[in-house]
């Protein structure tokens, strides 16, 4: 199974969206489909083996549309070409990498010119393959082309030429008409009752440009209509063709002296229609460009080069260059290049772009650095790690992407209905110029006029746009903040969670927990009881036991090597050290092995209520002595808490600790509700039976063991600095690991689906009122009837306002 995203060209409203989506559904191995009007995107997963490519493009292309794949164009210089058997073999080897869309290269300037999917192949994958072929490729870094924006920018200087274009020939056109209704002065020439014929060809040849200019409506809308999936294009299509053909006939009935259908003419509705329609396309596509800033920004965050070190030599290479294992200097001030750890030097890091983190990060030998972010004061080197779309950065940028063109459930009811609407207007139109006609006994201009206006007011644009516009920017905000939204799905979900349960270590706590006591009974002293314990625990990965290693380090004791070594999950391990059974862990290992505890148990009590975990140590069979390790909190922990409170949600701590030490921790955040001595396998569990509490149920957690209970609610966030299953598992994840983002997060959910809820308010309004009144409602009691005109004017202004309004959210600010 497979997922893949491609761009949709043609669309140009939420029908058009519907249609594709149930054109590919219906493809043998598509196991999901959705389209996203604003981001023009298609995300499907399908089995691959079922289907390829070619299918799915034929089945948009059925559709009455055109799928892009997603790629891009470089440029690169070879070197080593002598003939035409030269280009060749370079030709081969490029073109049999797995990505690679076309491939060409000209031995006359010794460039090859080469597309291909960046989420597939990467510049070094391309090197390989012209190196094995037996040359060298240099990447022509200023030759690069984003096609994607290419065409987005091409598209909006097209729309605003078209714009102009109409508007050169719709306001003469308007004065000619109207002009003269108003006491505007009209040459004797041009006069409807003097020259009823220059009067109507003047027209005529005025609304011919303008029609030609938007002949994409007629292509698109008409093609579709026959195709059986009309969309937006469709009405606007059939609206302007009936005003103009109609005005037609009236212009031929003229020249044919029956100079009564010169006030029978529509050729300014027509021209007006579409200029205004276009004006609004292009203050769409404006809008929404700025609705995925957030990816633009993070995606500016790269730079252009790296300084990499061979040898003595330092060398400036492109970014696409970098392979893993390269060493690479950073000089203060200056961009990480791409992900690593460092190896000489110390600096702090401004990572606020990528975590929302203001703060500079200290940096020491062995500590990791992230692409993107920004070298403060110190000059490193550091051995990269990461490169291209396995940087933390390129991850960010896809999920980012991914969540933008995701749908949330609140999408499904706009999304029914755009399916529908089309047909439905188009009968509504036919339905109510037919009724004026022949029962309301009106004239054939008046009920065309109706017609007409039906048609072009009734635009879904608005409702396909109302969802995905504030998904977009509010993703892209959350991100900014260092909070990574994965889907539309998530994003509403969160604004209903009711619990939030958070697991302690790593989440509420540092998860760097450090050696508080310890307690030796017998004739061993403390250092003695420290060797045992840290020696046993040298082969554990658990974070008490590292606690212990390290205390040990600290002190510089002497590690014993284990005989043998056995974690026990949940409560601890067994080692043999010096022919002695050793037993490490907590109360429920020493009670299992009927360790007896009673010498220690005031000991322990006191302890846990202090916060600490005692961790106890039996040798043969008998208690040897407590160590007892603390974690210590987080500083947002307690502010989080108390804010969840604040706003009405339940909080709840999950841990695997003893009931008293569990309190302890839970009376310092402020929790008072809590999950104590749970399993790993069991914390997926306690979630459940928060759910059948009837409650909406949000996961926080860090590590690999909380991934089921994070899959198992509603909303998983996983810490970022946690393990990449947990995130994989994750719904949301934040970045810095800061509580109080958890806060930011829900209060994000909140303010997006307020304004989803205007959007769709307003769409659904618009259309509820227009409809009727361009169907002649207010006229039927005495009322106007609506111009065709201010219909067009009103249907662009709709979409331009759902824009518009989810812009809005760019202005969010987390309260804390």
């Amino acid at each position: 199974m497979v997922q893949k995203i491609f761009r949709i060209k043609g669309m140009t409203c939420a029908a058009c969206a519907a249609a594709v989506e149930r054109s590919t559904r219906k493809l043998n191995g598509v196991k999901k489909s959705d389209v996203n009007l604003a981001t023009e995107k298609l995300i499907i997963e399908y089995e691959e083996e079922k289907l390829s490519e070619e299918d799915i493009k034929k089945a948009v292309e059925k559709a009455g549309y055109e799928l892009i794949p997603n790629e891009i164009e470089k440029i690169f210089t070879i070197k080593g070409m002598t003939c035409a058997a030269c280009a060749a073999a370079v030709e081969r080897a490029t073109k049999k990498i797995n990505g690679v869309v076309k491939a060409s290269v000209n031995l006359a300037t010794e460039k090859l010119k080469i597309t291909y999917d960046p989420s597939r192949v990467e510049v070094f994958d391309i090197k390989n393959a012209v190196e094995k072929a037996g040359y060298k490729a240099v990447l022509e870094e200023e030759r690069m082309v984003d096609k994607d924006k290419e065409r987005k920018n091409e598209e909006i200087k097209q729309l605003w030429k078209r714009f102009l274009l109409g508007v050169m020939f719709t306001i003469p056109l308007l004065y000619i008409s109207m002009g003269h209704m108003i006491g505007l002065p009209l040459p004797k020439i041009l006069h409807p009752s003097i020259n009823p014929v220059n009067f109507a060809i003047l027209q005529l040849f005025l609304t011919l440009p303008v029609i030609v200019s938007g002949r994409k409506f007629y292509k698109v809308g008409f093609r579709t209509l026959f195709k059986g999936s009309p969309n937006m294009d469709s009405l606007i299509a059939i609206g302007t063709s009936a005003a103009f053909l109609y005005s037609f006939y009236a212009t031929i009935r003229v020249l044919m002296s029956n100079v009564d259908f010169v006030f029978s003419l529509y050729y300014e509705s027509a021209a007006v229609i579409i200029t205004l329609i276009t004006l609004g396309k292009y203050l769409e596509s404006v809008s929404k460009g700025k609705t995925s800033e957030a990816i633009k920004k993070l995606m500016g965050l790269t730079p252009k080069t790296a300084i990499i070190v061979r040898g003595e030599k330092e060398i400036e290479i492109s970014i696409d260059e970098v392979q893993q294992g390269d060493i690479i200097l950073v000089k203060p001030g200056e961009k990480i290049p791409v992900d690593g750890v460092i190896i000489e030097g110390t600096t702090s890091v401004d990572e606020s772009m990528l975590t929302g983190e203001s703060i500079p990060t200290e940096k020491h030998i062995a500590d990791q650095v992230i692409g993107g972010s920004i070298n403060k004061n110190g000059m490193i080197k550091y051995k990269a790690t990461k490169v291209g779309k396995d940087m933390v950065l390129s991850q960010i940028i896809k999920l980012v992407e991914e969540a933008q063109g995701s749908k949330a459930p609140i999408a499904k009811l706009a999304d029914v209905i755009s399916g529908y609407f089309v047909p439905i207007v188009i009968f509504l139109g036919i339905f109510s110029g037919l009724g004026w006609y022949f029962i309301g006994g009106e004239s054939l201009q008046f009920s065309l006029t109706i017609f007409i206006s039906v048609l072009v007011i009734a635009c879904p644009c608005s409702l396909g746009l109302a969802t995905p516009t504030a998904i977009m920017v509010a993703t892209g905000k959350g991100a900014e903040y260092g909070v990574l939204i994965k889907g539309g799905e998530a994003l509403e979900t969160a604004h209903k969670i009711k619990t939030i349960v958070f697991d302690k270590t790593g989440t509420i706590t540092q998860g760097k927990p450090v050696v508080t006591d310890i307690i030796s009974l017998g004739n061993r002293n403390q250092e003695k009881l420290l060797q045992i314990a840290a020696s046993a625990e040298k082969g554990s990965e658990h974070p008490l036991g590292e606690a212990i290693v390290k205390e040990a380090e600290k002190k510089g004791i002497k590690f014993i090597k284990p005989d043998s070594f056995d974690a026990i999950p949940g409560y601890g391990i067994e080692v043999q050290i010096e022919g002695k059974n050793i037993f490490l862990g907590n109360k429920k290992l020493m009670l299992n092995h009927k360790i007896s505890l009673e010498e220690v148990e005031n000991i322990s009590d006191k302890l846990a209520e202090e916060g600490k975990t005692p961790m106890y140590l039996s040798i043969d069979g008998e208690i040897g002595g407590i160590i007892a390790v603390a974690d210590i909190l987080k500083e947002s922990s307690k502010q989080a808490i108390k804010k969840l409170y604040e706003i009405g949600i339940e909080v709840v701590m999950i841990t695997g600790d003893n009931p008293r030490t569990a309190t302890a921790i839970a009376k310092q955040v402020g929790i008072d509700r809590i999950f104590s001595e749970v399993l790993p396998e069991d914390k997926a569990k306690q979630v459940k039976k928060l759910q059948q509490e009837g409650k909406v149920v949000a996961m926080v957690g860090d590590g690999i063991n909380d991934a089921p209970a994070l899959a198992q609610a509603e909303v998983g966030i996983a810490i970022g600095s946690g393990t990449d299953v947990a995130i994989e598992s994750a719904d949301i994840v934040l970045m810095k690991g800061d509580l109080m983002d958890v806060v930011t997060a829900i209060q994000l959910s909140k303010s997006t689906i307020k304004n989803i809820k205007q959007n769709l308010f307003w769409a659904f309004g618009y259309n509820t009122l227009g409809i009727p009144i361009a169907m002649g409602l207010l006229h039927l009691f005495g009322g106007p009837l609506l111009n065709p005109m201010i219909a067009g004017a009103a249907m662009s202004l709709s979409s331009v306002s759902v824009v518009t309004n989810s812009l809005r959210l760019r202005k969010f600010r987390p309260v804390r």
